[in-house]
Formats: C-alpha cells, sequence, structure tokens
C-alpha cells in the first residue's frame, strides 16, 4: 500500500519522508494537510526488462517496476514500435492497394 497525493508525490513509510514521482526526496511546507489529502493506493509490481529484450531473463536485466515506472521505462520502446507498426501498415497498404488500416 502506498499513501499518495495523486500527483506522483508519495510517502515513504521506511525513510519517514515524502518522494517525488522518480523517488527523490523532497520536502514539503509543514503545514500542509497531507493526512488529509494523501490517497491510500495497493500497487502491484511487474517485472521489466532494462533493455527490453524479452529473452535476455537474467537477473541483472530484470527490475521490479510499480505500473506507473514500468510504462515510464517502456515508453521509448512503445513509441518505436507503434511507428514500425505504422509505417509496416502503410507498406502493406502501398503494396496490395487497400487501406492503411
Amino acid at each position: 500500500m502506498v499513501y499518495h497525493l495523486g500527483d506522483g508525490r508519495w510517502w515513504d513509510a521506511d525513510a519517514g519522508r515524502c518522494r517525488d514521482g522518480w523517488g527523490l526526496r523532497i520536502r514539503i511546507a509543514a503545514e500542509a494537510d497531507i493526512l488529509g489529502r494523501a490517497r491510500r493506493t495497493r500497487v502491484v509490481l511487474a517485472a521489466a526488462h532494462r533493455d527490453h529484450d524479452t529473452s535476455n531473463n537474467a537477473d541483472a536485466n530484470l527490475a521490479a517496476f510499480c505500473q506507473r515506472c514500468h510504462m515510464i521505462h517502456d515508453r521509448p520502446e512503445h513509441q518505436r514500435r507503434r511507428w514500425r507498426t505504422l509505417l509496416r501498415r502503410k507498406a502493406l497498404g502501398d503494396l496490395f492497394g487497400g487501406p492503411y488500416v
């Protein structure tokens, strides 16, 4: 369970302080009503491949990320695949005279 403010800031109970969306320590004004605004969320960890190669299952290549961090980590790879898929569909449409979809 993670206590967070909904904008990427969350409470690190082990360290006793707040952290930002990247895990860096941050300061929040003492007068801020943190407990009144904090929400509790159940976080499920996912295994991520650091080099985006799903056949490389070495321990050093695997990391446990929350869903948000996993998506941030995979964003460049998802963009690359999206462009590749779009270009492939367009090429098939040109080849067979069909739609680009």
